[in-house]
């Protein structure tokens, strides 16, 4: 028996306080605590998840493409590290202004022989 004890005693500690609480609060306020726990250990890796998409949408913000050469840019510096061109001048706007089927694209056929 003493040795169950001594193996147990996490178990026997939580166990004599889970009736001291229930004898003095009630057997509804420790299911609404237990329910309240269980819901905040479902509710923070969902905040987690959200704060990891406003993160991602901050960064994806500041990523600039060069109208130049193509590069991508961090938004850091103002002129293009791969060309040199101007970056100030980019507008995300007026990228998405220009509807693909407004643009042509000349194509030269050759025949084959």
């Amino acid at each position: 028996m003493y040795y169950f004890l001594k193996a147990n005693k996490n178990l026997l500690t939580y166990s004599l306080f889970i009736l001291i609480v229930i004898t003095i609060f009630g057997f509804k306020f420790f299911i609404s605590f237990v329910g309240n726990i269980l819901l905040l250990l479902l509710l923070i890796p969902l905040l987690l998840l959200v704060l990891v998409f406003m993160g991602f949408n901050s960064y994806k913000s500041k990523i600039n493409t060069c109208s130049n050469c193509g590069a991508i840019s961090l938004g850091l510096s103002e002129t293009c590290m791969n060309c040199g061109a101007d970056l100030e001048n980019i507008n995300n706007k007026n990228q998405l202004i220009n509807k693909p089927s407004e643009s042509t694209i000349d194509v030269k056929a050759e025949e084959i022989k």
